[in-house]
């Protein structure tokens, strides 16, 4: 699969690289650090970033601004980090290009692509670019760079809860040392990524004394539209938020509904319940401790709870 992957990428002079909507570190990590090999082991190619920016998380990338034309030659190579469904897929092109190559550590829901690496196994996606990286390292002689290390190394933090998760491996770990053979600077990485301002604080204080604890272990909290605008939070920034209760005792699984114009935003998280398959009942998907889906209303709220609540129920 990597050698089919390295042909691709030797084959086409115009790659144009992807991942999902609503980026997280993992995204971007991916995206924005295979795209700084990318340039530099071939500079005579173009490739492009293509998707929305996330504002709390410029100071990782920036998107390239893409003129749309660019995609209406087909002689192009498509590369889609960090995405499990076509549906999730940020940015206006990808299907246009010649070849699609998806590389991906979330469950295979949805095998798309002309060449599909997925390695459910991996901490994040940014993992596996390491991986990839050292695959043609040996093969084409690729070399590292400081900023591709940077990015690569917040991808895997994002993912792995600064390695405290249980998706840190032991070959997490090896591949994150490659990285620390670069001069990054991690004390600013991690400042970035982990300071808060106040109103953010302010709204953390307010989940804590609100958020409700079931019987069955079931954290349950509800960002609706007015509580986010008092305290000036989008609904993205509020992603911070999800794991802020996840020490109390006698917690299993938590789940956070934020209301947005039409519908849900719906995270969920668990410390042993498998609840990556509630999440696809609901239009989402991802890893069985950390899922996200959508709710289209109160009546969906409530069948998300309760099959939440049957599995902590369930859980021993």
């Amino acid at each position: 699969m990597k050698q089919e992957i390295l042909d691709a990428i030797e084959t086409y002079s115009t790659i144009a690289i992807y991942r999902h909507e609503k980026p997280d570190p993992d995204a971007l990590g991916s995206q924005a650090g295979l795209a700084a090999l990318l340039k530099h082991n071939y500079p005579n190619k173009t490739i492009y970033m293509v998707g929305e920016e996330e504002p709390s998380l410029t100071f990782l990338t920036k998107m390239d601004a893409v003129d749309n034309s660019a995609f209406t030659d087909e002689d192009f190579l498509t590369i889609v980090c960090d995405t499990g469904n076509t549906e999730r897929i940020d940015g206006k092109g990808w299907q246009h290009g010649n070849k699609l190559l998806k590389m991906d550590h979330h469950p295979n829901v949805e095998p798309y692509g002309d060449t599909i690496w997925v390695n459910t196994e991996a901490s994040s996606t940014s993992e596996m670019v390491i991986d990839f990286f050292l695959f043609a390292k040996d093969k084409q002689n690729w070399e590292m760079t400081t900023e591709a290390a940077r990015l690569l190394y917040a991808g895997i933090v994002g993912d792995t809860g600064r390695f405290q998760f249980s998706n840190t491996t032991s070959q997490t770990m090896r591949l994150a040392a490659e990285l620390l053979e670069y001069p990054i600077d991690t004390t600013e990485l991690f400042t970035r990524f982990y300071e808060t301002d106040e109103k953010m604080m302010r709204l953390k204080g307010r989940v804590l004394e609100e958020f409700e604890l079931t019987e069955e272990g079931l954290g349950i909290m509800h960002l609706t539209k007015d509580l986010l605008a008092e305290y000036g939070v989008t609904v993205n920034e509020s992603s911070a938020l999800v794991n802020i209760f996840s020490g109390t005792v006698g917690l299993k699984a938590w789940v956070f509904f934020v209301e947005e114009d039409n519908q849900y935003r719906v995270r969920l998280r668990s410390k042993g319940p498998i609840i990556n398959e509630v999440a696809a009942n609901h239009n989402g998907g991802g890893h069985p401790m950390a899922s996200g889906a959508k709710a289209s209303g109160e009546a969906e709220i409530k069948e998300i709870i309760d099959e939440l609540s049957e599995l902590c129920k369930e859980y021993a």
